[in-house]
């Protein structure tokens, strides 16, 4: 049997056919990904990727609402038209107005990915380069979910700066006035 060609839509289409869709799909220049895998057996993250997740979205939770940030979990996409890219990042805190759109966020001023071994290129390569491409992004986190490390990626004017924290470090957060302890975000996880 042969294998299904692939055929590029629009990002009008693919919006259209994601509201529709059984699993979500993430769109790269007019072509249309699983995130997860096309079946449901493929599907969903591990206990861990998730834990690290709602650590983030928890200690992000008050200081997003006392800033007038809207706080966004692995649900909501991410256009960056600039890449032609529609991404769900795993966590996205977006500081600005409201752009209008109900099913996606255009403007992250900090966005985060946990690491797993079907992501970890796209996340640390393809997602970089989109990401630190967007005028408002301040910080993209990039979080291990095999040790406690955490990438930071921090603009300074117009250039990026990494910093690795791990063991008991604690990462500073400009966009939201605040400091996140390893211990915290990564409560509840045995590594």
């Amino acid at each position: 049997m042969a294998a299904p060609t692939l055929k590029p839509m629009s990002a009008e289409e693919y919006l259209h056919t994601e509201e529709l869709s059984s699993f979500k799909r993430e769109y790269v220049n007019g072509f249309v990904y699983p995130l997860h895998g096309a079946t449901r057996a493929e599907a969903g993250t591990s206990k861990t990727h998730m834990r690290i997740g709602l650590n983030f979205a928890r200690a992000f939770d008050t200081a997003a609402l006392q800033n007038g940030c809207r706080l966004h979990l692995a649900d909501m996409k991410l256009r960056i038209e600039e890449s032609n890219v529609f991404y769900y990042p795993d966590v996205m805190v977006v500081c600005g107005p409201d752009n209008g759109q109900e099913y996606y966020e255009t403007a992250p001023c900090l966005l985060v990915e946990v690491l797993s071994k079907r992501t970890a290129a796209v996340d640390r390569h393809a997602k970089y380069h989109a990401y630190t491409a967007l005028p408002s992004l301040q910080m993209y986190l990039i979080a291990a979910q095999d040790e406690r490390r955490v990438y930071a990626y921090t603009r300074e004017g117009t250039s990026w700066q990494l910093g690795e924290y791990a063991a008991q470090s604690v990462i500073p957060v400009p966009c939201l006035n605040l400091s996140l302890s390893l211990d915290d975000l990564y409560a509840g996880v045995s590594v």
